[in-house]
């Protein structure tokens, strides 16, 4: 893991438009798979960006209660269908929303079925603090746009729920909502719906082949258990990066308390205000993991378990190559970071998903992308990382998080860590002793497989109910 400033790269910022319009009187009609009742919600569609080929997409909304109810945004998904350029990876942001950009999301995610208009979808959520819809009520503007992580131009002639003569807004049945996964507006491409073909399964019926793994409950009695070493895993000690210059690696920092007669794993780091009085803490296991499925429950704090917060702390669960020389072809690296307290010149909380394919750390230069989100992610989290030969796939809590693709697909075997440090630059100015916690609860891999986070949960308390604690058969 390395400290890694994230640079956007250069954009155009969509200009603000003040000019909408309010849906005539008598609506367009619901699409057929749902003209039975009338729709609870009016997805109302415009773009900024009209030619065939843009260097963004700019698909804007506005959500429009028609139903009798109030409805919580935090319950709304909207997903807009597009054609992926081949090889292309694609990155979201939020120009202006009367809700406040803070409080909605854009994920990726893909569409199986190969008989369908699109491959691809936008989904945009909505934070609890975006608040209700009453009756009657409409979002007003959410002005969204997506680009290419490497700036080449789009061609949106050839997706699904782009229309270039939608200069205003108006009813547009092929951009779906749903409401606690529920459709109730719009109609997807292909054989898209509720419990859509991009969503893993809930009901763990198919459970994982035999293979190489790795399962791991953290029952040590601490950081100098023998059992440790001998099953591969390294406590880092010592100075180097990441982090502040000056901070050491202490191996006593690496506890393995029991909460509810379950034994964890808890990372601390601990500072006085200074570098040279800052405690970070790592463990990681030895490189041979390579395609699979890694797994983690991990639970990320927001606040200090004592003395005064702000420090910009890093909270991690990631897989690396380590980079022999600048531009390393043979480097990789896929990362969960959670950063409590901003950092990064994010002002506050946000998670990372991360893949890389190499860089240079002078003068900078990275090669890999991202996807994230602006919110608390506090408490456990049951976060996995799937990869194939054509894809990496992150999810968090059973939801698909991220999908990268080439050519940020690992090529040699990495190393599972698990740190927790304060970035270069990020300690607050005070002088008051204060510690953070991360804890794990345990970490799994299965080699060649490609497996749903309930397929993995399913092994989980497999082994749990038969009292495995520990398993290692990845040569």
């Amino acid at each position: 893991m390395f400290t890694k400033p994230r640079h956007s790269a250069a954009r155009r910022i969509a200009v603000a438009a003040a000019a909408a319009t309010a849906l005539a009187a008598t609506l367009l009609a619901a699409p057929a798979a749902i003209a039975d009742d009338p729709p609870p919600l009016v997805v109302e569609y415009r773009t900024s960006a009209t030619s065939p080929t843009a260097d963004q997409v700019e698909p804007w909304f506005q959500v429009r209660n028609t139903g009798s109810s109030s409805v919580a945004l935090a319950d709304v998904t909207l997903r807009y269908y597009f054609t992926a350029d081949v090889g292309a990876q694609y990155r979201f942001a939020c120009s202006w929303a009367v809700r406040g950009c803070a409080n909605v999301t854009g994920t990726f995610g893909e569409i199986a079925d190969p008989g369908a208009a699109a491959d691809r979808y936008l989904e945009v959520g909505f934070r609890p603090g975006a608040g209700t819809l009453a009756p009657g009520e409409s979002t007003s503007h959410l002005q969204l746009r997506f680009h290419r992580t490497d700036w080449q131009r789009i061609d949106q002639s050839d997706d699904y729920s782009f229309d270039a003569a939608r200069t205003s807004y108006a009813a547009s049945p092929k951009v779906t909502a749903r409401v606690g996964g529920e459709l109730v507006w719009g109609t997807a491409p292909g054989a898209e719906g509720p419990g859509d073909p991009t969503d893993p399964p809930t009901d763990p019926t198919d459970p994982p082949e035999p293979g190489p793994l790795l399962f791991d409950d953290f029952d040590y009695t601490g950081h100098t258990d023998q059992r440790l070493s001998q099953r591969g895993w390294t406590v880092k000690s010592g100075a180097g990066g990441p982090g502040a210059p000056g901070a050491v690696w202490a191996p006593e920092n690496i506890t393995f308390p029991t909460e509810g007669g379950n034994t964890l794993m808890n990372l601390e780091t601990s500072t006085n205000g200074t570098a040279s009085g800052t405690r970070q803490s790592e463990l990681y296991h030895q490189r041979k993991f390579t395609d699979g499925t890694y797994a983690a429950r991990v639970r990320f704090s927001d606040a200090p378990r004592s003395g005064p917060d702000g420090d910009h702390m890093v909270q991690t669960f990631f897989t690396i190559t380590p980079l022999d020389a600048p531009m390393d072809p043979d480097y990789g690296e896929l990362d969960f970071e959670y950063l409590p307290n901003g950092g990064w010149g994010e002002p506050s909380n946000i998670l990372y998903a991360t893949s890389w394919e190499t860089y240079r750390p002078d003068p900078w230069e990275a090669v890999n992308t991202h996807t994230e989100e602006r919110t608390s992610f506090a408490g456990w989290h049951d976060l996995v990382i799937t990869v194939d030969r054509s894809l990496i796939r992150y999810y968090v809590d059973g939801r698909l998080f991220a999908t990268h693709g080439e050519p940020y697909l690992p090529e040699t075997p990495m190393s599972i860590n698990f740190n927790h440090w304060i970035i270069s630059g990020g300690l607050v100015g005070s002088g008051t002793p204060r510690a953070y916690d991360q804890k794990v609860d345990y970490v799994y891999y299965a080699q060649d497989q490609t497996l749903t986070p309930a397929q993995v949960q399913a092994a989980v308390d497999r082994y749990r109910a038969d009292a495995v604690s520990h398993l290692d058969t990845v040569p």
